[in-house]
């Protein structure tokens, strides 16, 4: 299952949004025009995005699976199209990059070191460093082409959907009408009984950038559900910043 095989994964590749005390929080009310285009919404989205170098700051995550509930606490820092590393107090780290995706755990000596071919065949979908930075800034998964995807309107949300769905899965994207960050992404794959959904609750201003404020992951595979919310605070943009992260010596491999 899924579910059970990556929970370790989701704690990497889905642990970072921002939250920050003092920043204003966005408005997510605005006006939709139902005879909006394609090609207007990937303009305004491909504007939205974020232009920040550097990200630092605190995240709590809960996890729910089953009747089961863990809570973290961690650091996070982020050099865009670069590196996404956390730490829990040095005992749990996490590092990826375009490259690797690694993490260790000093509590039961164990890590995991791969990349996102390793990801990718272990969820079914195709993953990259920029697929990943993009689903945690509110932004769209996938590149858009207005060729490819259609527009309409879905409740308190633009959506793109692709003229032709993908055989292996299906894609919703729903746009925010007041930033054109994203309100929700979904991933559906019928024949596995798998179904990913990660909404954007709030959106709130750092620094003139549009960031997350509030997650709420769903993952689903034939019956079983795993829920991740994310929460991030204490902020910083810009700011110099280094990714110390070693494997100790003589720790086992987790195997999946």
């Amino acid at each position: 299952m899924i579910v059970k095989k990556s929970i370790s994964i989701v704690f990497i590749v889905l642990l970072f949004f921002f939250s920050a005390c003092k920043s204003a929080k966005v408005n997510s009310n605005g006006a939709l025009n139902t005879k909006i285009s394609t090609k207007q919404v990937i303009k305004n989205s491909n504007k939205s995005k974020s232009k920040f170098k550097t990200l630092s700051g605190r995240i709590k995550i809960e996890l729910q699976e089953e009747n089961k509930s863990q809570s973290y606490s961690l650091s996070m820092r982020m050099e865009k199209d670069k590196t996404i590393w956390m730490s829990k107090l040095g005992i749990v780290k996490a590092i990826i990059t375009p490259t690797r995706v690694a993490f260790y755990n000093k509590l039961d000596n164990t890590y995991f070191d791969g990349d996102f071919a390793f990801l990718s065949d272990l969820l079914g979908i195709e993953l990259d460093f920029y697929k990943v930075q993009s689903l945690l800034l509110g932004e769209p998964l996938f590149e858009l082409n207005e060729k490819e995807y259609e527009a309409s309107v879905h409740e308190k949300s633009y959506m793109l959907t692709p003229k032709k769905q993908q055989e292996l899965f299906e894609l919703f994207l729903l746009f925010n009408p007041s930033h054109f960050k994203m309100d929700s992404q979904q991933i559906t794959q019928d024949k596995e009984g798998r179904h990913l959904e990660v909404n954007y609750k709030t959106y709130q201003n750092i620094e003139d950038e549009i960031l997350p404020e509030h997650i709420k992951v769903n993952a689903l595979e034939q019956g079983e559900s795993l829920i991740i919310n994310l929460e991030f605070k204490s902020i910083e943009l810009n700011k110099k910043m280094n990714f110390p992260f070693k494997i100790p010596s003589g720790f086992n491999a987790i195997e999946f």
